[in-house]
């Protein structure tokens, strides 16, 4: 059995990581992993083939960056010819991107089965990209993996009911793997920073990076702070950060983007997360780390309702008295799984396309 995986941002790799293995440990089954360029440089992308041992990419489609029409453009033909070549039992697509999107109308195009993998995320904003990549891509599969009931309580208001199974979020799996690597890593003697002693900040939503008077107020907060605050700079916020003129305090400490097992060993000895990443604020989770989301909405509502996260948006005020207040205790309930959700996507998807053949 053939399938074709499509992968394009970091997040993806890293979810990609445990399912490919579980999936090659199925007999018969190749995975053949496409790469489409979204994310193209050493930081945000071949490290994480390196540290996360993935397989070098069949197919690099070396798409880049742009605005999203361009960018999901260009991923369309390149896809369906390596779709073509391939002739795959299925297509595999992960979480939200402009990869999602482009794999997920590729493949319904050429009447191929399609499993999303992070199935039935909503923040119900529209303003969103990633809202409209996460609905078109729900719509179009054919086996939908939700990370937590709730995922698949959203599914199921807008009629999806079929092929949806619960299966956990893969990147508990990832995390829980990197957890134990990382935890001799240098990284914080390397930052001059102590376990407990800095606040982390990730900031790389369209919404805060290109709107600048959200931008300001972001740094402003971090401006604000009377703490170290290690900064890892997103290339598309660096560029929005040189833009604004908006100098950073001393105490904020920019760094380049970090590989997974350094980014885990920040995340683990911060005091405080903020960001406005889905990503970081389930590792956060995982890591019993609170999070301050820089955002008004989240697609992860269960570490809000489970009370290790708050929404604040970008006034400083509300950043501010969530870093000096927020103290979540006790341990975060074990609600995306039991970290083997990979074992059990690759085993739904070997009975589900084993021995198919569908043409296109």
């Amino acid at each position: 059995m053939k399938l074709v995986t499509v992968v394009g941002a970091r997040p993806q790799f890293i979810k990609a990581a445990p399912l490919g293995r579980a999936l090659r440990a199925l007999p018969g089954v190749q995975e053949v992993l496409v790469h489409t360029g979204q994310h193209y440089d050493d930081t945000m992308s071949a490290v994480f083939f390196r540290e996360l041992d993935l397989s070098p990419p069949a197919y690099h489609l070396g798409v880049g960056s742009g605005s999203h029409a361009a960018q999901t453009g260009a991923m369309l033909p390149a896809l369906e010819a390596v779709l073509l070549a391939e002739q795959p039992a299925g297509v595999i697509i992960y979480g939200d991107t402009n990869s999602t999107l482009a794999g997920a109308l590729v493949a319904a195009k050429l009447g191929l089965p399609l499993a999303h993998v992070e199935a039935g995320l909503r923040s119900y904003n529209r303003a969103m990209p990633e809202e409209i990549n996460r609905v078109v891509a729900d719509s179009l599969a054919t086996l939908l993996f939700c990370p937590s009931p709730v995922s698949a309580v959203n599914l199921a208001r807008e009629g999806i009911t079929s092929g949806v199974s619960v299966v956990g979020d893969v990147m508990y799996d990832a995390v829980l793997a990197a957890a134990a690597r990382s935890r001799d890593r240098p990284t914080l003697a390397r930052l001059g920073v102590q376990a407990g002693g800095y606040v982390l900040a990730t900031v790389h939503r369209a919404g805060n990076t290109d709107n600048p008077a959200r931008l300001g107020a972001i740094v402003q907060a971090l401006n604000d702070l009377r703490e170290p605050v290690v900064f890892p700079v997103h290339p598309r916020t660096a560029k929005a950060l040189a833009a604004l003129g908006h100098p950073l305090a001393a105490h904020v400490q920019p760094i380049a983007p970090q590989g997974y097992l350094d980014m885990i060993a920040l995340e683990r000895g911060a005091r405080l997360i903020l960001t406005d990443s889905g990503g970081v604020q389930k590792e956060a989770y995982w890591l019993a780390v609170p999070c301050v989301t820089l955002r008004e909405e989240t697609e992860w509502v269960e570490t809000v309702q489970q009370g290790w996260n708050r929404l604040v948006g970008t006034d400083p005020a509300a950043i501010r008295t969530a870093v000096a207040t927020f103290q979540p205790t006790g341990t975060p309930p074990p609600v995306f799984g039991d970290g083997h959700a990979a074992q059990q996507i690759a085993a739904v998807i070997g009975q589900a396309w084993g021995g198919s053949k569908q043409p296109c």
